[in-house]
Protein backbone atom coordinates (compact mmCIF):
# COMPACT_ATOMS: atom_id res chain seq x y z
CA UNK A 1 0.00 0.00 0.00
CA UNK A 2 1.00 3.44 -0.67
CA UNK A 3 0.86 5.82 2.16
CA UNK A 4 -0.67 8.80 1.00
CA UNK A 5 1.03 12.47 1.49
CA UNK A 6 0.14 14.29 4.85
CA UNK A 7 -2.02 17.28 4.93
CA UNK A 8 -0.52 20.25 3.36
CA UNK A 9 1.97 21.89 5.44
CA UNK A 10 0.86 24.66 7.96
CA UNK A 11 2.16 27.91 8.15
CA UNK A 12 5.55 28.64 9.06
CA UNK A 13 4.25 30.17 12.36
CA UNK A 14 2.55 27.03 13.16
CA UNK A 15 6.45 25.73 13.76
CA UNK A 16 9.26 26.63 16.61
CA UNK A 17 12.07 28.11 15.50
CA UNK A 18 13.72 24.66 16.55
CA UNK A 19 11.40 22.58 14.31
CA UNK A 20 12.17 24.82 11.10
CA UNK A 21 15.82 24.06 12.12
CA UNK A 22 15.05 19.99 12.01
CA UNK A 23 13.12 20.56 9.06
CA UNK A 24 15.92 22.14 7.04
CA UNK A 25 18.75 19.48 8.20
CA UNK A 26 16.10 16.73 7.34
CA UNK A 27 15.38 18.23 3.92
CA UNK A 28 19.58 18.20 3.48
CA UNK A 29 18.98 14.59 4.13
CA UNK A 30 20.78 14.49 7.38
CA UNK A 31 20.14 11.50 9.92
CA UNK A 32 18.61 12.11 13.12
CA UNK A 33 22.28 11.47 14.98
CA UNK A 34 23.99 14.35 12.42
CA UNK A 35 20.70 16.72 13.72
CA UNK A 36 21.98 16.36 16.96
CA UNK A 37 25.28 16.91 16.44
CA UNK A 38 24.75 19.69 14.49
CA UNK A 39 22.52 21.83 16.72
CA UNK A 40 24.12 19.93 19.70
CA UNK A 41 21.17 18.42 21.12
CA UNK A 42 20.79 14.58 22.02
CA UNK A 43 18.94 12.09 19.29
CA UNK A 44 16.22 11.75 21.76
CA UNK A 45 15.46 15.30 21.43
CA UNK A 46 15.69 15.46 17.70
CA UNK A 47 13.07 12.37 17.54
CA UNK A 48 11.15 14.86 20.05
CA UNK A 49 10.86 17.52 17.90
CA UNK A 50 10.36 15.17 14.43
CA UNK A 51 7.16 13.60 16.81
CA UNK A 52 5.71 17.22 17.51
CA UNK A 53 6.17 18.02 13.41
CA UNK A 54 4.00 14.51 13.09
CA UNK A 55 1.39 15.64 15.63
CA UNK A 56 0.78 18.96 13.70
CA UNK A 57 1.26 17.49 10.29
CA UNK A 58 -0.46 14.08 10.34
CA UNK A 59 3.21 12.77 8.82
CA UNK A 60 3.59 8.95 9.82
CA UNK A 61 6.93 8.20 7.56
CA UNK A 62 10.02 9.51 7.09
CA UNK A 63 9.33 10.24 3.23
CA UNK A 64 6.20 12.16 4.30
CA UNK A 65 8.55 14.47 7.03
CA UNK A 66 11.07 15.01 4.07
CA UNK A 67 8.47 15.95 1.76
CA UNK A 68 6.74 18.78 4.14
CA UNK A 69 10.09 19.80 4.93
CA UNK A 70 10.58 20.40 1.25
CA UNK A 71 7.54 22.37 1.31
CA UNK A 72 7.83 24.04 4.37
CA UNK A 73 11.28 25.42 2.61
CA UNK A 74 9.57 26.16 -0.36
CA UNK A 75 11.75 23.67 -2.73
CA UNK A 76 10.08 21.70 -5.40
CA UNK A 77 8.65 18.53 -4.68
CA UNK A 78 7.93 15.85 -7.33
CA UNK A 79 4.31 15.61 -8.53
Amino acid sequence: MIPTAPAPAPARAAFSRRELEVLELLVEGASYAAIARRLELSPHTVDTYLRRIRAKTGATNQIQLTLLACRVHGLPTAA
